[in-house]
């Protein structure tokens, strides 16, 4: 998941005038933000595919495999607000082509990782590529939305985000293919030392051109963002303390919708790491892994569907209501998938990503209501709470290891219980705050 980011924080205040020179080439800057939103939430999603082949290949625990995932969405913790002080000093665009030369040279060091054999090295190129992803959505929201009306930002946003949908759901499919399609052959925990060590180099090369391929990718976009670096008039910010910000967390209704995104994204990022290894197991559908890996798609592809079908029922009904049917309707169907077998329980798992669709922006909005001209510094610690993709996943790999997965879906239903209890608190609007 790619969980859908919000604001940037305090960059979000570094304003653009909308009437002026933004409107000078808005199209082909709107097209520049729609495809990093397509690239940040691909190649995020590959984290779902290469776990089960760095499972097999280092043959790890379920808790180490999902130190891939506490490796990536650490940088959304480290990263979020320095990203957001880069934007106040260099800019929106210059600071999005420094996010994808981040995410170029965490693709590179796949490849000494890939020569070391060990897997620390394959972590911290995943953290280096979670830096410049986290860079690059500290700048695509509030970038999207300057590019045109603000009576007309909310769509703006929306249709990026379902090019990050998109993304979620082309690069599992993609990447089950040419990563996950050589672990069937091969038992390495059969293998002898020097075979097993012949093993890694062999198949780890698939990873480093999976890779080596994104990096020549992010390196074309750059350019071209690069070449219009100057077509967006920028305003700057006034000097202030980015951790003024943390005095939100004051106020309970921030706080509780912080820990929401906190643990919606846990959840969110925990199911999408073990769908492929769940699949797999005999009491579920007993298949093969690239044959599990292509159905990760229906787990992010549910995602975007139900973002059309929510965005109806938000105008309609009262979202915290809809926040708390939905979170509820996940809990459901965790129950449904750990109490039964066959195609019912992987589907069921699967189905879940129908009602994460609408929760990471629901949540958003109604954390931030009522913070006024303080709305900007709440986008901040929420892109933060964004750890959580960090920190359950590995609660749930624990749980795995001493239960077994079915059981270990226990943890993303608690994080599921949380929200719907947000939900039904946030069901009327919020009093502005002075």
């Amino acid at each position: 998941m790619t969980p859908e980011i919000g604001s940037a924080g305090p960059a979000a205040a570094h304003q653009a005038d909308a009437g002026g020179a933004n409107a000078e080439h808005p199209r082909e800057l709107r097209i520049f933000v729609f495809a990093l939103f397509f690239i940040f939430g691909g190649i995020t999603s590959l984290n779902d595919v290469i776990i089960p082949k760095l499972k097999a290949l280092f043959t790890l625990s379920y808790a180490d495999a999902m130190l891939v995932q506490s490796a990536f969405f650490a940088a959304y913790f480290i990263i979020s607000l320095p990203a957001a002080a880069v934007v106040e000093r260099a800019g929106y665009m210059r600071t999005a082509v420094l996010g994808l030369l981040l995410m170029t040279a965490g693709c590179l060091l796949f490849v000494p990782a890939s020569a070391s054999g060990l897997f620390v090295m394959f972590l911290l190129a995943l953290f280096v590529l979670a830096a410049g992803i986290t860079t690059v959505q500290v700048v695509a929201n509030p970038l999207i939305s300057m590019l045109g009306a603000p009576a007309t930002a909310h769509s703006r946003l929306t249709f990026a985000q379902a090019f990050n949908s998109l993304g979620t759901t082309i690069f599992p499919y993609v990447g089950s293919i040419l990563i996950l399609g050589s672990i069937a052959s091969v038992d390495p925990s059969k293998l002898s030392a020097a075979a097993l060590a012949v093993f890694h180099v062999t198949a780890t090369r698939v990873v480093v051109h999976t890779y080596l391929g994104l990096a020549a990718a992010l390196l074309v976009v750059a350019a071209l963002v690069w070449m219009h670096r100057n077509r967006l008039h920028e305003e700057a910010a006034p000097n202030q303390s980015i951790l003024r910000a943390f005095t939100l967390l004051e106020q309970p209704r921030f706080a509780l919708g912080a820990l929401c995104i906190f643990l919606y994204v846990g959840a969110e990022v925990s199911i999408g790491s073990i769908i492929v290894s769940y699949l797999m197991q005999s009491t579920v559908w007993g298949v093969g892994a690239e044959q599990a890996g292509k159905h990760v798609p229906f787990y992010w592809g549910g995602a975007m569907v139900g973002r059309f079908i929510g965005a109806y029922f938000l105008r309609v009904f009262s979202p915290g209501k809809v926040l708390a049917f939905v979170a509820s309707g996940a809990i459901a169907l965790l129950l449904v998938s750990a109490n039964v077998g066959g195609a019912a329980s992987g589907w069921a798992l699967l189905a879940i990503g129908l009602c994460n669709s609408i929760m990471f922006p629901t949540i958003f909005t109604l954390a931030s209501e009522g913070l006024g001209a303080r709305a900007a510094e709440g986008s901040g610690i929420i892109c933060m709470a964004i750890v959580g993709g960090a920190v359950v996943p590995l609660i749930t790999g624990h749980a795995a290891d001493l239960e077994g997965l079915k059981l270990a879906l226990a943890v993303p239903a608690v994080c599921y219980a949380v929200i719907v209890a947000f939900g039904i608190f946030a069901r009327q609007p919020a009093e502005a705050s002075a």
